[in-house]
């Protein structure tokens, strides 16, 4: 089985995790505390009672502002997921996983298991405390490959655990506990999709860490941040998509959108790297490049920017975030005229020869036309491309010392030396490229240069999880084939039959397997006489377990016995519609007070009773009924595929 890694690793990582563990607990207190005084602020009518009561509170309240800011400081500890390489790049927001108490569900499995499924609930002991150990690993995955694998094979798991154990109709009585991965806050749901929506944010959650360890240096770090970024967005994204009604901030909707949208400027940001990295050689047309896509990453962050600041989000994403966020937006604002000053500056005026093609590139580069002589002339003209280059270069200069500014306005990111490196090494290279092409002599006002055009030549795409490439196998197999023994389906007690064969055989057609299905019983015949009855299931022949056989297998322990018959145990559907039960627990979902979003989630439910190829790509393993299978066929036809015994 899957290990987590080990928890009490005090690897830098660990200890931020204990930290935030230790936060979250006090945080609670105080939540408590507040919840008390609340209580009794409303319920008190003295008013000596309600002056202490309201002292408290503002204590209380103090206290958790303190917590709440601590708590942002860790969650903004980006360099302890950042790569240990030498070169300087800026750094990524990773987030931190959501954390989760423990949780024991022996006793309520086992009482369903006994109760429901009417079996020896002892023998699940293993399997339950299977499934307990999966839970508590993926509460601490590795970050890397395993760790997702990790977090997919428990998220896989509860697709089997919500059909066996999650009645549309009742709840299991077991609270899911989770905390806010952004401001500690604890939650808790009784609807399964709580604990599935949380799972899959931390899938996203450990592609950002992953994505924000590597080392950008180099292309396949380059490429693997890149992949890690859209896919934390896909699992994002997907969430959104699948789950609503989260109780707590960093899932909802406003949230989730800001944070695909962070991931799509992450992969932006790692695309221009990309560019500078394959296009060592700066010439005019490179330059112009580089610039769009400058002004493209500018783009995505101030979209990003616009949305941390909107009323339901800003008020709990990190300060530091929203600076950085802010911070980048000038950067890449900068660098694009930056890169615009370089082409006029530094790469030689077109000849003939390049003209058309560089007057086709100028055309769509600026986002109004610069003032001043037409684009052939400006191209062959050094000092008419010296002049605008300057003033791209005046702007260039003063987003360097805006994005620098509004770095200063944050404690937190003055103390990440990276981004203040990176951004005074930028100011820097911009201020002496300014020095080297102003000539004393220049009596010429530097006009203001226009905006450049975004453009990239790689489009950020989101993700979606793969949940098929982690295989998983029902843990709770024994329980019988999940079409029929589900939490939604109810069968009466198992009826024991002693069975005789009469000279025209035991008198009744089977059809199917696991498990075998008495499709017809001939009137007035030897399984007539015992009391079988059309409809019923075949789970056991002689004591022996079939609810897995084979049709060919049942039929053969029939048939091998002798004078003193046969004991057949059997069970009935209640209600034996059959296929009609499949599209019940929808309908009930979709009234539960759970997350489920009544269209998405539920549609996906009901897909997958109906046996349709495209549910085995979401979830992996899907105990498939054989071809003679009983859904849709009603139990009076004789299909060809029936045989009288």
């Amino acid at each position: 089985s899957q290990q987590g890694c080990d928890p009490f690793a005090q690897t830098q990582r660990s200890k931020l995790q204990h930290r935030r563990a230790r936060i979250n607990q006090q945080i609670n207190k105080e939540m408590r505390m507040r919840a008390g005084a609340e209580n009794l602020f409303r319920a008190t009518s003295n008013h000596k009672v309600k002056e202490t009561v309201a002292l408290e509170l503002s204590y209380v309240n103090s206290n958790l502002q303190l917590l709440k800011e601590e708590l942002e400081e860790l969650n903004s500890s980006v360099d302890v997921y950042q790569n240990e390489s030498e070169s300087i790049s800026v750094p990524m927001i990773p987030l931190g996983l959501k954390e989760t108490k423990e949780l024991d569900l022996l006793v309520p499995l086992k009482d369903f298991i006994s109760e429901h499924y009417g079996e020896e609930s002892i023998l699940f002991e293993k399997e339950i405390k299977e499934f307990m150990e999966l839970r508590q690993a993926m509460r601490t995955p590795s970050r890397n490959e395993a760790g997702l694998e990790l977090l997919m094979e428990y998220y896989n798991q509860l697709y089997f655990l919500d059909s066996r154990f999650f009645p549309p109709t009742r709840s299991l009585g077991v609270f899911f506990h989770w905390y806010d991965s952004l401001t500690g806050v604890p939650s808790h749901q009784r609807a399964l999709a709580f604990e599935k929506g949380s799972v899959l944010f931390n899938i996203g959650a450990l592609h950002t860490q992953i994505g924000a360890r590597q080392d950008r240096a180099s292309l396949p770090g380059l490429n693997q941040a890149i992949d890690a970024f859209q896919k934390a967005a896909g699992a994002f994204n997907y969430l959104k998509e699948n789950f609503s009604n989260a109780p707590s901030l960093d899932m909802s909707a406003a949230s989730l959108n800001m944070l695909v949208r962070l991931m799509v400027a992450q992969v932006q940001e790692c695309v221009f790297e990309k560019m500078t990295l394959l296009r060592a050689q700066h010439d005019f047309l490179t330059c112009l490049q580089l610039a769009q896509e400058a002004a493209r990453v500018e783009d995505v962050y101030s979209l990003v920017h616009q949305t941390m600041t909107q009323a339901h989000v800003k008020d709990y994403v990190p300060f530091s975030w929203t600076t950085m966020v802010h911070v980048k937006s000038e950067h890449f604002k900068a660098l694009s005229h930056y890169f615009a000053a370089v082409a006029l500056c530094d790469c030689p005026a077109a000849n003939d020869a390049e003209l058309p093609e560089q007057e086709k590139a100028f055309l769509q580069f600026h986002v109004t036309m610069p003032e001043g002589p037409s684009l052939r002339v400006l191209l062959q003209d050094p000092e008419e491309r010296r002049k605008l280059g300057k003033a791209h270069l005046k702007k260039a200069i003063m987003k360097h010392e805006e994005a620098m500014r509004i770095h200063g306005l944050c404690k937190i990111l003055r103390k990440m030396d990276i981004l203040q490196e990176v951004l005074s090494f930028a100011h820097k290279r911009s201020l002496s490229k300014y020095s080297e092409i102003d000539h004393e002599e220049d009596f010429f006002e530097t006009g203001d240069a226009p905006d450049i055009h975004p453009k990239t030549h790689q489009k950020p795409e989101i993700k979606s999880p793969n949940f098929s490439q982690v295989k998983v196998t029902d843990l709770f197999h024994r329980l019988g084939p999940l079409s029929l023994f589900s939490a939604k389906n109810k069968w009466y007690p198992v009826r024991r039959v002693h069975l005789m064969r009469g000279e025209n055989g035991f008198g009744f057609t089977l059809r199917g397997d696991s498990p075998v299905l008495i499709a017809g019983v001939i009137p007035g015949g030897c399984a007539a006489e015992a009391g079988l009855k059309e409809g019923d299931y075949i789970i056991s022949v002689n004591g022996k377990d079939c609810k897995w056989s084979k049709h060919a297998e049942v039929v053969q322990l029939l048939k091998s016995t002798g004078e003193e018959g046969v004991e057949i145990g059997v069970i009935t559907l209640q209600g034996s519609e059959g296929p009609k039960t499949a599209d019940k627990k929808a309908a009930a979902m979709s009234s539960g007070s759970g997350m489920l979003k009544s269209n998405k989630e539920n549609s996906r439910k009901s897909l997958m009773n109906s046996k349709s190829a495209s549910t085995l790509l979401v979830w992996s393993k899907k105990s498939k009924r054989s071809k003679k299978s009983t859904y849709g066929v009603p139990f009076t036809a004789v299909g060809d595929n029936e045989a009288m015994y």
